[in-house]
Protein backbone atom coordinates (compact mmCIF):
# COMPACT_ATOMS: atom_id res chain seq x y z
CA UNK A 1 0.00 0.00 0.00
CA UNK A 2 2.84 2.28 0.79
CA UNK A 3 4.47 1.54 -2.54
CA UNK A 4 1.21 2.52 -3.96
CA UNK A 5 0.84 5.94 -2.20
CA UNK A 6 4.45 6.64 -3.10
CA UNK A 7 4.13 5.85 -6.72
CA UNK A 8 0.63 8.08 -6.89
CA UNK A 9 2.49 10.76 -4.67
CA UNK A 10 5.38 10.62 -7.05
CA UNK A 11 3.32 10.76 -10.30
CA UNK A 12 -0.08 13.09 -8.77
CA UNK A 13 0.57 15.87 -11.75
CA UNK A 14 0.74 13.58 -14.74
CA UNK A 15 -1.87 11.45 -13.22
CA UNK A 16 -4.23 14.58 -12.46
CA UNK A 17 -3.14 15.65 -15.54
CA UNK A 18 -4.52 12.79 -17.48
CA UNK A 19 -7.50 12.52 -15.37
CA UNK A 20 -8.43 15.94 -16.26
CA UNK A 21 -7.76 14.98 -20.74
CA UNK A 22 -9.96 11.90 -19.59
CA UNK A 23 -12.91 13.67 -18.30
CA UNK A 24 -12.32 16.44 -20.98
CA UNK A 25 -12.34 14.15 -23.77
CA UNK A 26 -15.88 12.85 -22.27
CA UNK A 27 -16.98 16.22 -21.78
CA UNK A 28 -16.38 16.87 -25.77
CA UNK A 29 -17.68 14.03 -27.04
CA UNK A 30 -20.96 14.21 -24.84
CA UNK A 31 -21.16 17.52 -25.74
CA UNK A 32 -20.49 17.31 -29.35
CA UNK A 33 -23.00 14.18 -29.53
CA UNK A 34 -25.58 17.23 -28.46
CA UNK A 35 -24.44 19.67 -31.04
CA UNK A 36 -23.87 17.67 -33.48
CA UNK A 37 -27.44 16.34 -33.24
CA UNK A 38 -28.67 19.76 -32.16
CA UNK A 39 -26.95 21.23 -36.04
CA UNK A 40 -28.53 18.14 -37.92
CA UNK A 41 -32.35 18.93 -36.72
CA UNK A 42 -31.53 23.06 -36.72
CA UNK A 43 -30.41 22.40 -40.46
CA UNK A 44 -32.94 20.12 -41.18
CA UNK A 45 -35.88 23.17 -39.99
CA UNK A 46 -34.18 25.79 -41.95
CA UNK A 47 -34.15 23.77 -45.04
CA UNK A 48 -37.63 23.18 -44.52
CA UNK A 49 -38.53 26.51 -43.78
CA UNK A 50 -36.95 27.53 -47.22
CA UNK A 51 -39.36 25.32 -49.30
CA UNK A 52 -36.67 22.76 -49.41
CA UNK A 53 -38.33 19.31 -50.04
CA UNK A 54 -38.37 17.09 -46.40
CA UNK A 55 -36.56 14.02 -48.23
CA UNK A 56 -33.95 16.00 -49.33
CA UNK A 57 -33.59 18.10 -45.65
CA UNK A 58 -33.74 14.90 -43.93
CA UNK A 59 -30.55 13.14 -46.27
CA UNK A 60 -28.76 16.94 -45.45
CA UNK A 61 -29.06 16.48 -41.99
CA UNK A 62 -27.68 13.34 -42.16
CA UNK A 63 -24.61 14.03 -43.81
CA UNK A 64 -24.08 17.02 -41.48
CA UNK A 65 -24.75 14.83 -38.46
CA UNK A 66 -21.76 12.64 -39.57
CA UNK A 67 -19.11 15.18 -40.35
CA UNK A 68 -19.80 16.57 -37.11
CA UNK A 69 -20.14 13.51 -35.31
CA UNK A 70 -16.70 12.27 -36.95
CA UNK A 71 -15.24 15.69 -36.11
CA UNK A 72 -16.13 15.65 -32.32
CA UNK A 73 -14.43 11.64 -32.04
CA UNK A 74 -11.20 13.32 -33.16
CA UNK A 75 -11.23 16.42 -31.33
CA UNK A 76 -11.94 13.58 -27.78
CA UNK A 77 -8.73 11.60 -28.69
CA UNK A 78 -6.84 14.29 -29.72
CA UNK A 79 -7.57 15.72 -26.20
CA UNK A 80 -5.94 12.11 -24.32
CA UNK A 81 -2.84 12.77 -26.31
CA UNK A 82 -3.57 10.51 -29.36
CA UNK A 83 -1.75 11.77 -32.34
CA UNK A 84 -4.48 12.78 -34.06
CA UNK A 85 -2.63 13.13 -37.58
CA UNK A 86 -1.40 9.32 -37.21
CA UNK A 87 -4.65 8.78 -36.26
CA UNK A 88 -5.90 10.45 -39.11
CA UNK A 89 -3.83 8.36 -41.30
CA UNK A 90 -4.22 5.02 -39.76
CA UNK A 91 -7.89 6.19 -40.13
CA UNK A 92 -7.44 6.87 -43.57
CA UNK A 93 -5.85 3.43 -44.15
CA UNK A 94 -8.62 1.39 -41.97
CA UNK A 95 -11.44 3.60 -44.06
CA UNK A 96 -9.25 2.04 -47.24
CA UNK A 97 -9.74 -1.05 -46.05
CA UNK A 98 -13.50 -1.08 -45.03
CA UNK A 99 -14.52 0.91 -48.02
CA UNK A 100 -13.26 -1.80 -50.30
CA UNK A 101 -15.04 -4.57 -47.74
CA UNK A 102 -17.75 -2.41 -47.73
CA UNK A 103 -18.50 -1.12 -51.44
CA UNK A 104 -22.48 -1.73 -50.98
CA UNK A 105 -22.44 0.52 -48.35
CA UNK A 106 -20.59 3.26 -50.30
CA UNK A 107 -22.59 2.48 -53.07
CA UNK A 108 -25.44 3.58 -51.47
CA UNK A 109 -23.74 6.55 -49.72
CA UNK A 110 -23.06 7.80 -53.54
CA UNK A 111 -26.75 6.62 -54.66
CA UNK A 112 -28.50 8.58 -51.90
CA UNK A 113 -26.51 11.98 -53.45
CA UNK A 114 -27.74 10.91 -56.75
CA UNK A 115 -31.18 10.76 -55.50
CA UNK A 116 -30.97 14.49 -53.66
CA UNK A 117 -29.15 16.03 -57.17
CA UNK A 118 -31.83 14.67 -59.54
CA UNK A 119 -34.71 14.19 -57.26
CA UNK A 120 -36.86 11.77 -59.01
CA UNK A 121 -39.13 12.03 -56.18
CA UNK A 122 -39.86 13.77 -53.02
CA UNK A 123 -41.22 13.15 -49.94
CA UNK A 124 -44.91 12.57 -50.20
CA UNK A 125 -44.47 11.32 -53.41
CA UNK A 126 -45.82 7.55 -53.73
CA UNK A 127 -43.62 5.36 -56.19
CA UNK A 128 -42.03 2.43 -57.39
CA UNK A 129 -38.66 1.51 -56.84
CA UNK A 130 -36.32 -1.28 -55.93
CA UNK A 131 -39.34 -3.56 -56.11
CA UNK A 132 -41.82 -2.09 -54.03
CA UNK A 133 -44.66 0.61 -53.86
CA UNK A 134 -45.32 3.46 -51.00
CA UNK A 135 -45.23 7.17 -50.29
CA UNK A 136 -41.52 8.55 -49.41
CA UNK A 137 -41.35 9.47 -46.29
CA UNK A 138 -37.40 10.38 -46.17
CA UNK A 139 -34.18 10.11 -48.21
CA UNK A 140 -31.46 9.39 -45.73
CA UNK A 141 -27.60 8.73 -46.05
CA UNK A 142 -27.60 4.88 -47.20
CA UNK A 143 -31.54 4.43 -47.38
CA UNK A 144 -34.64 5.86 -48.60
CA UNK A 145 -38.02 5.28 -46.10
CA UNK A 146 -40.97 4.33 -47.62
CA UNK A 147 -44.33 3.47 -46.09
CA UNK A 148 -46.52 1.13 -48.05
CA UNK A 149 -50.18 0.89 -48.70
CA UNK A 150 -50.55 -1.20 -45.82
CA UNK A 151 -49.00 0.95 -43.79
CA UNK A 152 -45.93 -1.12 -43.67
CA UNK A 153 -42.40 0.47 -43.08
CA UNK A 154 -40.26 -0.71 -45.92
CA UNK A 155 -35.96 0.50 -45.84
CA UNK A 156 -34.63 0.46 -49.11
CA UNK A 157 -30.93 1.10 -49.57
CA UNK A 158 -29.95 3.91 -51.90
CA UNK A 159 -28.36 1.65 -54.67
CA UNK A 160 -31.44 -0.58 -55.00
CA UNK A 161 -33.38 2.38 -55.50
CA UNK A 162 -30.84 3.75 -58.30
CA UNK A 163 -30.94 0.61 -59.61
CA UNK A 164 -33.68 0.08 -61.46
CA UNK A 165 -36.90 1.89 -63.27
CA UNK A 166 -38.60 4.31 -60.57
CA UNK A 167 -42.14 5.02 -61.09
CA UNK A 168 -43.00 7.93 -59.73
CA UNK A 169 -47.18 7.65 -59.46
CA UNK A 170 -47.52 11.71 -57.90
CA UNK A 171 -45.27 13.48 -60.30
CA UNK A 172 -48.10 14.62 -62.86
CA UNK A 173 -51.36 16.33 -61.70
CA UNK A 174 -53.31 14.21 -63.93
CA UNK A 175 -53.24 10.35 -64.58
CA UNK A 176 -54.81 8.29 -67.44
CA UNK A 177 -57.40 5.31 -66.23
CA UNK A 178 -57.05 2.01 -68.65
CA UNK A 179 -60.05 -0.29 -67.91
CA UNK A 180 -60.99 -3.09 -70.64
CA UNK A 181 -64.92 -4.26 -70.23
CA UNK A 182 -65.61 -7.43 -72.19
CA UNK A 183 -69.22 -7.94 -73.64
CA UNK A 184 -71.13 -10.85 -74.65
CA UNK A 185 -70.86 -11.57 -78.77
CA UNK A 186 -74.47 -11.08 -78.50
CA UNK A 187 -74.28 -7.50 -77.57
CA UNK A 188 -75.34 -4.57 -79.60
CA UNK A 189 -71.91 -2.95 -79.98
CA UNK A 190 -73.15 0.78 -81.02
CA UNK A 191 -75.49 0.44 -77.92
CA UNK A 192 -72.74 -0.61 -75.38
CA UNK A 193 -70.32 1.50 -76.30
CA UNK A 194 -72.91 4.46 -75.85
CA UNK A 195 -73.94 3.03 -72.23
CA UNK A 196 -69.86 3.38 -71.83
CA UNK A 197 -69.74 7.26 -73.00
CA UNK A 198 -72.60 7.80 -70.83
CA UNK A 199 -71.15 6.27 -67.54
CA UNK A 200 -68.56 8.48 -68.07
CA UNK A 201 -69.91 11.55 -68.72
CA UNK A 202 -71.91 11.27 -65.96
CA UNK A 203 -68.90 10.44 -63.44
CA UNK A 204 -68.15 14.40 -62.04
CA UNK A 205 -64.64 13.08 -61.07
CA UNK A 206 -63.49 12.46 -65.29
CA UNK A 207 -61.79 15.07 -66.74
CA UNK A 208 -63.18 16.31 -69.89
CA UNK A 209 -59.71 17.30 -71.23
CA UNK A 210 -58.33 15.22 -72.51
CA UNK A 211 -61.15 13.21 -74.11
CA UNK A 212 -62.31 9.91 -72.70
CA UNK A 213 -61.97 7.28 -75.12
CA UNK A 214 -64.50 4.17 -75.90
CA UNK A 215 -63.42 1.90 -78.52
CA UNK A 216 -63.28 -1.86 -79.34
CA UNK A 217 -59.83 -3.19 -78.19
CA UNK A 218 -60.38 -6.70 -79.37
CA UNK A 219 -62.52 -10.01 -80.88
CA UNK A 220 -61.67 -12.15 -78.10
CA UNK A 221 -62.06 -15.82 -77.66
CA UNK A 222 -65.23 -15.15 -75.42
CA UNK A 223 -65.97 -12.01 -75.59
CA UNK A 224 -65.68 -8.69 -77.11
CA UNK A 225 -63.65 -6.07 -75.24
CA UNK A 226 -63.61 -2.18 -75.22
CA UNK A 227 -60.81 -0.22 -73.76
CA UNK A 228 -61.83 2.55 -71.70
CA UNK A 229 -59.14 5.45 -71.24
CA UNK A 230 -60.45 8.40 -69.00
CA UNK A 231 -58.28 10.84 -67.57
CA UNK A 232 -58.65 11.45 -63.82
CA UNK A 233 -56.65 13.88 -61.26
CA UNK A 234 -53.91 11.85 -60.02
CA UNK A 235 -55.58 12.08 -56.07
CA UNK A 236 -58.74 10.89 -57.70
CA UNK A 237 -57.26 7.69 -59.55
CA UNK A 238 -58.58 4.80 -57.25
CA UNK A 239 -61.85 6.34 -56.41
CA UNK A 240 -62.86 6.75 -60.03
CA UNK A 241 -61.16 3.35 -60.56
CA UNK A 242 -63.55 1.91 -58.24
CA UNK A 243 -66.26 3.75 -59.24
CA UNK A 244 -66.16 2.87 -62.69
CA UNK A 245 -66.29 -1.02 -62.39
CA UNK A 246 -69.21 -0.64 -60.17
CA UNK A 247 -71.10 1.81 -62.21
CA UNK A 248 -70.39 0.47 -65.49
CA UNK A 249 -71.63 -3.24 -64.13
CA UNK A 250 -74.88 -1.63 -63.26
CA UNK A 251 -75.29 -0.07 -66.58
CA UNK A 252 -74.60 -3.07 -68.75
CA UNK A 253 -76.91 -5.37 -66.26
CA UNK A 254 -79.83 -2.29 -66.44
CA UNK A 255 -79.56 -2.62 -70.19
CA UNK A 256 -79.51 -6.17 -70.65
CA UNK A 257 -75.74 -6.24 -71.85
CA UNK A 258 -74.12 -9.32 -70.99
CA UNK A 259 -70.69 -9.43 -69.48
CA UNK A 260 -69.13 -13.10 -70.22
CA UNK A 261 -67.22 -15.65 -68.42
CA UNK A 262 -64.42 -17.75 -70.27
CA UNK A 263 -66.41 -20.85 -72.10
CA UNK A 264 -65.98 -23.36 -74.35
CA UNK A 265 -68.09 -25.29 -77.11
CA UNK A 266 -67.82 -28.68 -77.39
CA UNK A 267 -69.14 -30.92 -80.34
CA UNK A 268 -69.77 -34.58 -79.60
CA UNK A 269 -70.14 -36.60 -83.20
CA UNK A 270 -71.88 -40.06 -82.67
CA UNK A 271 -70.09 -42.48 -85.39
CA UNK A 272 -72.41 -45.52 -86.71
CA UNK A 273 -71.60 -48.64 -85.66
Amino acid sequence: MEQVLDWYNNNQTQINDYLINFVTAVLIFWIGGKIARYVASLSKKMLEARGIDKAVASFVASLANAVIFAAVIIAALSQVGIETATFVAILGAAGLAIGLSLQGSLSNFASGILITVFRPFKAGDFVEAGGVSGVVKEIQIFSTILTTPDNKYVVLPNAQVTGGAITNFSRHDTRRLDLVIGVSYKADLLKTEQVLKDVLAKHELVLPEPTSLVAVSALADSSVNFNVRVWVKTTDYWAVFYDLNKNIKIALDDNGIEIPFPQMDVHLHKESV
